[in-house]
């Protein structure tokens, strides 16, 4: 359905009909579709969402094969492996930290964990981790490239009992969800009693946001289906049952990137393999260097809005309410 005729969904916040449209704007970095969507404001609480949402069977084409990052040795790869583990650590920290306000040990389940990276580093650290994907080819490449035990499937349908997670982590998972709640709902039954949730997502209340607009990569349109600012989070984190007791508005992995994707769409390394851009080694690792410059070209602005709590990804670590 075109985004010109579609009618909009009521908010999902708050159920007011009413909105303005903020841009219109189409898939700007993978490129799986020409169609074009609004990016609208909800006139009574603020939420900021995609209108229309695409059906699940249009959401499948916006999610291209090529979407998990898969190394083959190349320079390009290994140089691209060892950036990807060097800016995981402030994750991997942050969980290290929320797990031992939970207790020092017990399972952490990393919901849609992609290709198994991060549950590698956890669990090369010593930590029980399990990650959760939907899609089988993410699956298969976490065992095979990170030996990662990855279950695949969707968060309903885990086959683990209630209380058995120390740690349940969404790292840039709610944002893609129509109805958020099932998926914090599912961690509330699977967390024991002192267990810790880390979400994190963009944060649409972000300097790079109100400086981009419809430029900003943490849009991700039309996958991105609601655009959280960090109240907004914080607010359906409190409707599910649970409390914020720490709050984090900077990310290596992401908020430099996120800006320089922004910035230069076309440099992005996975946007390029996506659209499978003719380029052989030597280029392909001329565009990733050129890349990462500016990544660091961008650090610290992107610094300095994150000292401003106004970073542009916010994560969460929450507990069940007293």
């Amino acid at each position: 359905m075109s985004a010109d005729t579609a009618r909009p969904q009521v908010c999902p916040a708050c159920d007011e009909p009413g909105f303005r449209v903020l841009f219109e704007v189409t898939d700007r970095l993978y490129r799986t579709t020409s169609e074009r969507f609004r990016i609208i404001e909800c006139k009574q609480c603020g939420l900021v969402r995609l209108d229309p949402w695409p059906s699940q069977a249009e959401l499948r084409r916006y999610y291209p094969d090529e979407y998990w990052f898969e190394p083959a040795g190349t320079a390009a790869d290994r140089l691209e492996e060892a950036w990807r583990r060097l800016v995981l650590t402030d994750h991997v920290e942050f969980v290290r930290g929320a797990l031992q306000r939970a207790g020092g040990d017990g399972l952490v389940l990393d919901v849609g964990c992609g290709g198994g990276l991060f549950v590698r580093l956890l669990r090369e650290r010593g930590i029980r981790a399990v990650g959760l994907d939907v899609s089988p080819r993410a699956a298969a490449l976490a065992w095979r490239a990170n030996a990662a035990p990855v279950i695949c499937g969707t968060l309903r349908d885990v086959p683990l009992t209630e209380g058995s997670c120390a740690a349940v982590t969404m790292f840039h998972v709610l944002e893609h969800l129509e109805d958020p709640t099932e998926y914090l709902d599912v961690a509330y039954r699977l967390l024991r009693p002192d267990g810790r949730l880390i979400v994190q997502t963009p944060n649409v209340a972000s300097w790079q946001f109100l400086l981009l607009g419809e430029n900003w990569s943490g849009l991700d349109v039309p996958r991105h289906l609601i655009n959280f600012r960090s109240s907004d989070l914080e607010y359906l984190l409190s409707c599910c049952g649970f409390e914020v007791t720490r709050r984090k508005f900077f990310s290596l992995r992401d908020n430099p990137a996120g800006m320089a994707t922004s910035l230069a769409p076309w440099l992005d390394p996975m946007a390029r393999r996506v659209r499978r851009e003719s380029e052989g080694p030597r280029m392909r690792l001329f565009k990733d260097l050129l890349y990462l410059g500016l990544v660091v070209a961008v650090l610290p602005f992107t610094l300095l809005e994150a000292a401003c709590r106004a970073g542009s990804t916010v994560m969460l670590e929450a507990r069940k309410k007293k």
